[in-house]
């Protein structure tokens, strides 16, 4: 176990002053040099007062933020649980079995990769194809053949009704991902954080290069789109010249695509997704640069102020309270409102909580699930909160509503925070999983539904335009670590490889059931959901108003948060990347 990392966070936590209001992520409680977004200059201390301001009164001490529970959670993992060191991440180990069942249905069922423009291997594998794995010269023997005029000529009209089809698509999306009429327009290299390395004249990058470089993924994209390869591997060839994983944002962004391009043109991409996702990466080296994520970017924790406050609130007064979540992972959501719980006046309520996930690889496929369960139940005897847990591993759309325990005289709350993205959609299967799941949600009948989505438009069937908008979002995302994270760190490398690079290669290489990877906008969720028989619910206000000022508060000055339609919404810049929501059946 690493007792250095683990001595090192609990001091940090144990800094917090619990008998004030001060806020857990008080800037002075840590180290400057490493997590203050804005400068690497000392920052005066707030007086109680200021920190005070930061959480706002409520009915009882229950609501305030707990953030710190967190952070000790996490703490406590890692102290006292020392086969995190040999076992891989709950999450990885989902996405790669996933990926193994359909990469087994594409290879041995011959069923087809379902899409509308695969156009790196094969677009539909025959029995000879599979048998080859998916190799360059099935590439090549597929795109080579010689088509007659009348061919080409339908080719050339079809290819330019693509172009507007997505050309259509992309002006809808980008009215969903704005905050504003227009996106801002990136930093200038002299205007990156002096918390990034610091380079001389010598080593200062032209900023028309960060131009260049997303230009030249765009037009390999367009290539390959256009089944020309030698033009993508040309275009390639330029872009490997200024990639670097350790370099600015850009060139960590062109480091991860081109790795995606490669596999997409070797027709490998959902074999590299699934390897990658077996990589013997510890739970224990992930779970740290987790938590040099949730130091510098306010996401998770915004919308878990807002989803846990909204169901203290609405539980108040209740002897009985049934969580079921689907995503469950680790239940990092979940020590906070226990937390609030256990100071609620009278005494806290009886807690139940389902936690739902994808089964895990192996002959114990509800191992994990199970071990979030007690260790859930550890942290509630703790704080004398009575508790029930219930584990379910297996597909969701699968799922049946016996398997949930209800109890009609308890208050029932689904909570589903960034995971329904990896539910497949009608666009894969005809009967939609996706839209299994909420009617599975409906049939409950909970009093509340809290859905928290990751806003994304590249869920397209059509290579180029999602090839686009991911280039468009995880542009954004790093560009925040760019901006917030020294470029050395090495949770930081870890989080974009393991994180962002393993979305990027499954985004752009993977098609059919093998891409997971499907967000959808804010707009097109609020369109899933009433049809499912939701209707929408106001924020409750003072939560939604505390977000806001702790994001003003403790973190980089480009984070932005605002509110649309009764979705509170999180971003960068003015893109928007996060949005949550509150549903009740209709």
């Amino acid at each position: 176990m690493d007792t250095l990392y683990a001595t090192a966070m609990n001091n940090y936590i144990n800094s917090y002053n619990h008998h004030t209001a001060q806020s857990p992520f008080d800037p002075t409680n840590i180290n400057l040099q490493e997590f203050d977004p804005k400068t690497n200059d000392p920052t005066p201390e707030f007086s109680q007062e200021q920190s005070s301001s930061t959480v706002l009164d409520g009915d009882c001490l229950g609501e305030q933020d707990h953030y710190d529970s967190v952070l000790k959670y996490l703490n406590q993992m890692l102290m006292e649980e020392d086969d995190l060191q040999a076992k891989p991440c709950m999450y990885n180990e989902c996405m790669a079995l996933q990926a193994e069942a359909a990469y087994y249905n594409v290879l041995v069922n011959k069923q087809p990769v379902a899409s509308d423009d695969y156009s790196g291997g094969s677009g539909t594998l025959t029995s000879d194809e599979s048998s080859n794995n998916f190799s360059i010269a099935n590439c090549n023997l597929n795109y080579s053949r010689k088509r007659s005029p009348v061919q080409e000529g339908e080719r050339e009209t079809k290819m330019a009704m693509t172009t507007d089809l997505e050309s259509d698509q992309a002006e809808q999306d980008d009215e969903d991902l704005l905050l504003y009429e227009h996106e801002p327009e990136p930093k200038s290299m002299n205007e990156v954080s002096k918390r990034g390395r610091p380079r001389g004249k010598k080593n200062a990058i032209p900023q028309d290069l960060m131009v260049d470089l997303r230009d030249l993924l765009i037009q390999c994209a367009q290539a390959i789109t256009n089944y020309n390869h030698s033009l993508a591997y040309e275009v390639l060839k330029k872009i490997k010249q200024h990639c670097n994983q350790h370099g600015d944002s850009t060139e960590r962004l062109a480091h991860y695509f081109v790795m995606a391009i490669e596999a997409r043109l070797a027709g490998t991409g959902a074999e590299v997704y699934r390897e990658a996702s077996l990589k013997k990466i510890s739970c224990a080296q992930l779970l740290k640069a987790y938590h040099s994520y949730l130091m510098v970017c306010p996401f998770h924790r915004m919308t878990n102020i807002l989803a846990n406050g909204s169901i203290n609130r609405l539980s108040s007064g209740k002897d009985k309270l049934h969580i079921i979540d689907f995503g469950i992972l680790y239940g990092f959501q979940w020590p906070c409102l226990i937390k609030a719980l256990s100071l609620r006046p009278g005494g806290p309520p009886m807690l139940q909580i389902t936690g739902i996930d994808l089964p895990q690889p192996g002959f114990r496929p509800a191992d994990r699930v199970e071990e979030t369960g007690r260790r859930i139940a550890k942290y509630c005897k703790r704080f004398n909160v009575p508790f029930k847990y219930n584990g379910i591993a297996k597909k969701w759309d699968e799922i049946r509503i016996e398997e949930l325990n209800l109890d009609r005289n308890e208050l029932t709350v689904v909570n589903s925070v960034n995971r329904l993205r990896n539910i497949l959609d009608e666009t894969v299967i005809e009967s939609s999983p996706r839209d299994a799941v909420l009617q599975l949600i409906r049939q409950i009948n909970p009093d509340m539904f809290v859905l928290g989505i990751l806003n994304g438009a590249y869920n397209a069937p059509f290579l180029l335009n999602r090839f686009r908008e991911a280039l468009f979002h995880f542009s954004t995302l790093f560009d925040i670590f760019d901006s917030t994270s020294p470029r050395d760190n090495e949770h930081r490398a870890l989080y974009e490889q393991e994180l962002f690079g393993r979305e990027i290669m499954n985004v752009v290489a993977c098609e059919g059931t093998t891409r997971m990877e499907r967000p959808e906008t804010y707009r097109q969720w609020q369109s899933r959901v009433v049809r499912a028989g939701f209707k929408q619910v106001p924020l409750y206000r003072d939560k939604a108003e505390e977000v806001k000022s702790k994001v003003r508060s403790h973190y980089h000055k480009d984070f932005l948060v605002d509110e649309d339609g009764k979705w509170l919404l999180q971003g960068w810049k003015g893109r928007v990347l996060y949005a949550c929501s509150l549903w009740k059946p209709a």
